[in-house]
């Protein structure tokens, strides 16, 4: 006789767990079967203490939600993707995860995609996350092709863009102005007394719009020569070093303004091991406000922009458009969510 793989499951045992049907969940529960549908798949709809019951019933009784079913009968998938250009550092930790927060606490799933701030790959990745009839999408920037701005307005599904500001949004925009950023930027350091200029920065969109900004505010306070360095996204700190030397090349001002905490932090590493005492030899400043910033040596002058409140404004548009499906006048939504300046050690 063979022996039986320790591994094998038990016989009927995956049979046992695909019989448990909605019925059954309701029984163990005591409540009616449409209860337990809208536990589950409208929890918004449901007291709490019932919420409770119907999900110890669905864990006890080991019931597994066709979501699949559930999206077809309704019309809705309960999927939200989100398209971020990298998560290869955390700026946009706080907003992700406020998002998805809130989308999980009224049912809904999120799907993740990474665009490597590639506009075609994006384009690609909405065509794709199409196909899975996702009830909203949410977009990092305001930049996309052609085809991508045509297929979802003819989808006619809630889009959210977030971390930017337009005036002629997909559907609805939650961000800041990252012209203003650089403007304000420029103001507060020449405010500071800084005359001498660089700038360091990644080929990201958003990024280079704040530091041009920055640099046609200086320009018309008649800092016209600032040297520019662009280096391949995403930005790491061995970018941020490479940015920094290759600065000193050819200049050398009195500060660096990076487009992001993780390049500043690289131009510090590189500063230190020059031999350079910031900010007396040289001035450092970032963007993002990244949790590691206040605590770096010396620490971080930087941008601070509420990423969790984009993250939360981001769910409750998309909660909102979503119990008002049958509205054909849609209310616009344009959040501008501001940043400020923090001043540290660093400049």
């Amino acid at each position: 006789m063979a022996k039986k793989s320790a591994r094998e499951p038990s016989p009927g045992l995956s049979d046992q767990a695909a019989s448990v049907t909605l019925i059954d969940v309701a029984r163990v529960a005591g409540v009616a079967p449409m209860t337990v549908s809208r536990a589950l798949h409208r929890p918004e709809l449901v007291r709490s203490d019932t919420a409770k019951k119907v999900l110890d019933a669905v864990k006890a009784t080991g019931y597994v939600p066709n979501m699949l079913a559930g999206g077809l009968a309704s019309n809705r998938s309960r999927l939200v993707a989100i398209l971020l250009p990298t998560i290869a550092n955390s700026i946009f930790s706080d907003t992700v995860q406020a998002l998805m927060d809130g989308l999980t606490a009224s049912g809904y799933q999120t799907l993740l995609g990474l665009t490597g701030y590639s506009t075609s790959t994006e384009e690609t990745l909405v065509e794709a996350i199409l196909g899975r009839r996702p009830d909203g999408i949410v977009l990092a920037g305001t930049n996309h092709t052609d085809a991508t701005i045509d297929r979802l307005t003819k989808a006619r599904i809630p889009v959210v863009e977030i971390w930017d500001l337009t005036d002629e949004p997909i559907d609805m925009v939650i961000g800041f102005s990252h012209e203003k950023v650089g403007v304000e930027v420029a103001r507060h350091l020449l405010g500071k007394g800084y005359r001498r200029f660089g700038v360091v920065s990644v080929d990201d969109p958003r990024g280079l719009r704040r530091c041009r900004s920055l640099i046609d505010e200086l320009a018309r306070h008649g800092n016209t020569d600032v040297p520019f360095e662009v280096l391949q996204a995403p930005a790491t700190l061995q970018q941020g070093r490479e940015g920094l030397s290759r600065m000193m090349a050819s200049a050398r001002p009195e500060i660096i303004v990076c487009s992001s905490d993780t390049l500043a932090q690289g131009v510090l590493a590189e500063a230190a091991s020059r031999g350079l005492q910031v900010p007396r030899d040289i001035a450092v400043m970032g963007f993002g406000d990244l949790s590691t910033a206040a605590h770096v040596y010396p620490s971080l002058s930087t941008v601070r922009v509420d990423g969790a409140t984009i993250g939360q404004n981001a769910a409750a548009a998309l909660l909102a458009r979503f119990a008002a499906e049958s509205d054909t006048h849609p209310v616009a939504v344009r959040l501008d969510t501001g940043f400020s300046i923090v001043d540290r050690q660093s400049a």
